[in-house]
This record gives C-alpha cells, sequence and structure tokens, in this order.
C-alpha cells in the first residue's frame, strides 16, 4: 500500500485496469499497488486546472476568451473579449466525458455569444452587456453540466468595433445631441410663449374685472347721488340737473387738450345752466 497527501482544493482520479473506481479528496489517502493507479490529466486538459498532472483544480477557475470577432445582425464587425468563471464539480465526467475540455468551454462561451449579437443589431449589442453575461450563463450552463463543469458567471470586458464604425457612431450621437439640443429649445419657446399667452389672459381678465367693478361702483354712487337729489329738490329738477352735469362733462372731455380751441354757443348749454331752473 502507497500513500500521498492531496492538496487542499485538489482532488486524484484512481483508476483500476483502466477504468475510473472513485475520487480521493484532499488529505491524507492511501491507495493499492498493482491495482490502483492515479490518472494522469496532462495529455487531455494540457497542465491546465491541475498540478503534477495528477491533482485536479476544484477552486474555481477564471480564463479569458481573448479578442474574438464576431458580427451583429446588421453586419457591423465588432473585438468581443469575455471572462468566464467556472469550476469542476465532477472530476470523473470532467476527464472522461468530454475530450479537451478547457478548449471546449472556451468555444461554448464563444459560440453563445456570437449567437447572441449576430441576432441583434448594434446598438442593442452595445447596450446588453449584462443580459449578455446572463443569456451565455443560462444557455452554456445546461451544455456544460454534463461535463461535469459549472459555469458560474461571464464577463463581457471589451465590446470594440472597428474604426470606420465608432466614427458613425460618434458622428451618430453628435447628431442626436444637436437633435435633442434643438428639442430642448423648442420646447422651452414654446413654453414661454404658453406662459406670456397665460399671463397676458390672466391680465385682461383682471382687467375686465376692474372696469366693470369701476363702472358698477360710478352707477351705484349716480344711483344714490340721483336719490338723494331728488329728495332734496324734486324729480323734474334733478333731473335737469343730472343733464347738465353729463353735459359739462362732455364739454370737459372736449376741451381738455390744452391746444386745441372748441367754440361752444351758449345755446347749447342746458337750461339749467342758463338760469331756467323748474319750479
Amino acid at each position: 500500500m502507497f500513500s500521498k497527501v492531496i492538496p487542499q482544493g485538489h482532488c486524484v482520479i484512481v483508476e483500476r485496469f483502466g477504468k475510473p473506481v472513485r475520487v480521493a479528496q484532499s488529505g491524507l489517502r492511501f491507495f493499492m499497488p498493482g491495482l490502483d493507479k492515479i490518472r494522469d490529466v496532462r495529455n487531455v486538459w494540457n497542465d491546465q486546472t491541475n498540478r503534477e498532472g495528477i491533482f485536479i483544480e476544484l477552486t474555481e477557475q477564471i480564463c479569458d476568451t481573448g479578442s474574438r470577432e464576431c458580427f451583429t445582425k446588421d453586419n457591423v464587425k465588432l473585438l468581443v473579449d469575455c471572462v468566464y468563471r467556472w469550476r469542476v464539480t465532477d472530476p470523473i465526467k470532467a476527464v472522461y466525458e468530454i475530450d479537451q475540455l478547457h478548449k471546449s468551454l472556451k468555444e461554448a462561451v464563444l459560440g453563445e455569444i456570437r449567437s447572441f449579437i449576430g441576432k441583434n443589431e448594434l446598438n442593442t449589442v452595445l447596450a446588453s452587456r449584462a443580459r449578455i453575461s446572463e443569456t451565455v450563463v443560462t444557455v452554456v450552463s445546461d451544455t456544460v453540466r454534463r461535463w461535469g463543469v459549472n459555469l458560474t458567471g461571464v464577463e463581457v470586458q471589451e465590446l470594440k468595433a472597428d474604426d470606420a464604425t465608432q466614427v458613425a457612431m460618434l458622428q451618430q450621437l453628435e447628431a442626436s445631441r444637436h437633435a435633442e439640443a434643438i428639442k430642448l429649445e423648442a420646447e422651452g419657446k414654446a413654453f414661454a410663449v404658453v406662459q406670456e399667452a397665460e399671463a397676458a389672459k390672466k391680465a385682461a381678465i383682471l382687467r375686465a374685472e376692474a372696469t366693470s367693478e369701476a363702472i358698477k361702483l360710478v352707477a351705484e354712487g349716480e344711483q344714490a347721488y340721483l336719490a338723494m337729489l331728488k329728495d332734496a329738490v324734486g324729480p323734474d329738477a334733478a333731473a335737469k340737473v343730472l343733464i347738465a352735469q353729463k353735459t359739462l362733462d362732455a364739454y370737459r372731455q372736449a376741451t381738455g387738450d390744452p391746444a386745441a380751441k372748441v367754440f361752444l354757443p351758449l345755446s347749447t348749454l342746458p337750461p339749467v345752466l342758463t338760469g331756467e331752473i323748474a319750479k
């Protein structure tokens, strides 16, 4: 019997006669010489996720897809660079159910990213980094679970268009900002016109109400004055006095301009002003 210390966060696959029989976890483990053989995974994993070729990493791994070209639905070329996180949950499946696990995992992530970008236009893709990550994790997880792997996250680090597309996007952005500024300016002017119209309307209403109230007060004053006059001199004389007052008011308005000369014959005066007061 021989023993081996397996580091924390690692495991080894034990084979007998070429067939996996168990997974030995971290700690001091014992094996039967001649029967037990520890599987060397370097030939399928290329020294990735393993130490010394036999210790399989069980902790979460972070890998980079590198920059890859993708085309959007509107035929714009994008350079996409993503980081994905994963861990081995079933070492036997990870070694025996899939050839070249790391390459297959990367291609599965890239394939779904290309699929998502190819189904959407440029503006949608650029505004959907979080959605890309969620979609890739959801779709790819179902596939890699059969390989004994759990995909825990995908982060889009870079979405870069070619130079011509970036210039066109910048011009479009400037045009959109200019159009928005014109729109806001027009809305501001329209609002100011409406406010001025509302203010003019309120002022006209207030003036009309003030004029109406003044006319009402004058009429009430004249009625009160006429009633007092009737009591003092009688109805007929009161009427003549009132006519005389109105005539004088008219003369005052006609002669109000100092530069104007107005000649009024005496015959135009009411009798009350010429001494013919009714008895």
